[in-house]
């Protein structure tokens, strides 16, 4: 059994510090149609890498307080690394009647499906410096080498990419090439999308890769738990258009709107938040 009551017409938050989580929100769809979405890009914090723990735990509890109280969901998907590892716990624990789903690196199936015992996690800064990733290595990856490799721009190429602008192949060529590393005859064989923004750039990522790997995205495994936790759907459950706001306020250009519309997603101005950031 799912959540009492929350099968057909139930509403789900899906939060990102920016874009990325619409590869999650994208997940979520394909497994549950029938979810009514709210989708909220903290883009006036964004990236939260620059936030102390502090303030990026301060500054997660404001804007979803806000949000839990004008949109009632019936669940709520963190789908950020960096907000998961360190917000979770305090919204759990504001919020206790309400569900949360975190994203996790997902070093555990990369080390159980590696043959060469290399492996990569590619993350943002802030990710590979938490103890929290370290911890998963160490329970989950004890027989692997693991390679942890910080990004500070893969997630702002990645939302300008998303909002039509150009990316030079050679800034993310610069950014992958240390996940890619030959030891006595064994190469990496896979990668971990650690970031929500990263599979926003797959393909460019595929093409500049040394050599074909393995790319492990959580999102299908987010969104599996969300269908979990709110049980099954009923067969003949209609596709639904959801809603996406912006803490900045900001109108997104022409292109990030058909970007937007092809995940199911309408920005209305009077969907803005206009939180200003912590």
């Amino acid at each position: 059994m799912g959540l009492a009551g929350t099968k057909a017409g139930a509403r789900a938050v899906v939060f990102d510090s920016g874009l990325g989580g619409l590869t999650v929100l994208g997940a979520i769809r394909a497994l549950r149609p029938d979810v009514d979405i709210v989708y909220v890009a903290d883009d006036a914090a964004f990236p939260y890498g620059r936030l102390s723990e502090a303030d990026l735990i301060a500054r997660v509890a404001t804007v979803m307080g806000r949000i839990v109280a004008e949109r009632r969901p019936d669940i709520v998907v963190v789908a950020c690394s960096t907000a998961s590892t360190l917000a979770l716990p305090h919204l759990r624990a504001a919020f206790p009647g309400l569900p949360f789903v975190g994203v996790v690196p997902a070093i555990k199936p990369a080390a159980a499906e590696s043959r060469s015992g290399l492996i990569s996690v590619l993350a943002t800064r802030g990710t590979v410096a938490r103890d929290y990733t370290r911890a998963l290595v160490r329970e989950h990856a004890a027989d692997c080498e693991v390679t942890l490799v910080g990004s500070a721009v893969l997630a702002p190429l990645a939302e300008a990419r998303l909002r039509g602008e150009a990316v030079d192949d050679a800034d993310i060529a610069r950014e992958i090439a240390p996940c890619f590393v030959e030891k006595s005859g064994a190469r990496t064989d896979h990668v971990v999308l650690a970031c929500t923004h990263y599979p926003l750039l797959r393909d460019a990522i595929e093409r500049l890769a040394p050599w074909p790997v393995a790319f492990v995205d959580p999102a299908p495994a987010i969104a599996r738990r969300l269908d979990s936790l709110l049980g099954s759907a009923p067969k003949t459950a209609p596709g639904r258009s959801g809603a996406v706001l912006f803490t900045s306020g900001r109108r997104p250009g022409d292109s990030l709107q058909k970007t937007l519309l092809r995940y199911g997603l309408e920005f209305t101005p009077s969907a803005a938040i206009s939180l200003a950031t912590a």
